[in-house]
């Protein structure tokens, strides 16, 4: 496993989503509820530990009671993977999540992409400066997460935080509502793929690259491949995983990647 550090923390280059636990496809209800029935606690539990097994050593994660609770019985039971907490707008404002990240052992918060597109699309984002000083002063690295390039293009002018969780994809835009629907139609454009990763380039921040299979709809191995292209020496990538359909995903998507960063 290859590593980088984002502030003091050594963070796996490969660091494990969690879209998929909470039922998140983005492939429509029906897959959300598949996701749902088969990520019990204890597959959970099982995926996280068979990343760890791979040296994988963070995770990313929504402020959600339901993530809270899984890991902190995972971290009874002895394992130690480090918690990147995403904030959960249905759950909470921005202080209520930052509270229970930190709360709850977090190494590290970012606002959730959604309500990043959101507040710039309704003319608020000069709320967040305070909200990542709130981070700081819970003792947390601080981020943001965003679908729309312009997003980071304020950010590089107004914000001082720690990394950036950039999306491959604006595959369904916020302008009215900050949290995803399920089965809210989607889209999912090379043209925006290509404008991120152009931007990623002139980013001054260490950047987590996400959607990068397009919600499973991208060949894994090609777009694997094209995101170690981009990715920079101090960037990493965040990729949830279903073993349902291949138990042998998350080892396959490490190796693909490890191949394409060695070669």
């Amino acid at each position: 496993m290859h590593y980088i550090h984002i502030g003091k923390i050594k963070v796996s280059r490969f660091i494990l989503g969690s879209n998929p636990f909470s039922g998140f496809s983005h492939q429509g209800t029906a897959r959300d509820l598949a996701m749902k029935h088969y990520f019990t606690a204890a597959n959970i539990k099982a995926t996280i530990r068979a990343a760890e097994a791979l040296g994988v050593n963070t995770i990313i994660a929504r402020t959600d009671y339901h993530v809270m609770r899984l890991l902190m019985e995972y971290w009874d039971e002895g394992s130690a993977i480090q918690w990147f907490a995403q904030t959960c707008p249905e759950v909470g404002d921005h202080y209520a999540c930052i509270n229970r990240a930190a709360s709850n052992g977090a190494k590290a918060c970012h606002i959730h992409g959604g309500v990043m597109d959101y507040l710039l699309a309704q003319g608020r984002i000069g709320e967040i400066p305070d909200v990542i000083q709130a981070i700081r002063d819970r003792g947390m690295l601080a981020g943001i997460a965003g679908h729309n390039p312009q997003v980071f293009e304020w950010a590089e002018e107004h914000l001082d935080v720690d990394y950036y969780m950039c999306s491959y994809y604006n595959a369904a835009h916020r302008d009215q509502r900050a949290e995803h629907v399920s089965g809210m139609e989607e889209w999912f454009l090379d043209e925006d793929r290509r404008v991120m990763t152009d931007l990623i380039q002139q980013l001054s921040r260490p950047v987590v690259h996400y959607k990068v299979l397009a919600a499973g709809r991208n060949d894994p191995q090609a777009a694997l491949t094209f995101a170690a292209s981009k990715m920079r020496n101090g960037d990493a990538v965040c990729v949830g995983v279903y073993p349902q359909d291949n138990p042998d995903m998350l080892a396959q998507d490490i190796a693909w990647l490890a191949s394409a960063w060695d070669g």
